[in-house]
């Protein structure tokens, strides 16, 4: 294997780990669910789930949320 072959092959792997890398944080975060909160009160008004294979709601919400202020 000469240099310009070792090259092109780091280059492929370090690519392709991060457009990997690229989906995976994209699919994870088109997931959460989006978490209404009033502006006014620091309340949660509703949650909008995502992902059928969990129900959200305000007493019930995961750790990590697309946090949305409203009114």
């Amino acid at each position: 294997m000469n240099t310009k072959t070792k090259e092109y092959s780091i280059l492929f792997l370090i690519s392709s780990v991060m457009i990997y890398l690229l989906v995976s944080i994209l699919n994870t975060t088109s997931y959460m669910p989006d978490v209404h909160v009033s502006n006014s009160t620091g309340e949660c008004v509703k949650v909008i789930n995502y992902d059928e294979r969990f129900i959200y709601n305000c007493s019930n919400y995961p750790s990590k949320y697309n946090h949305v202020w409203v009114k």
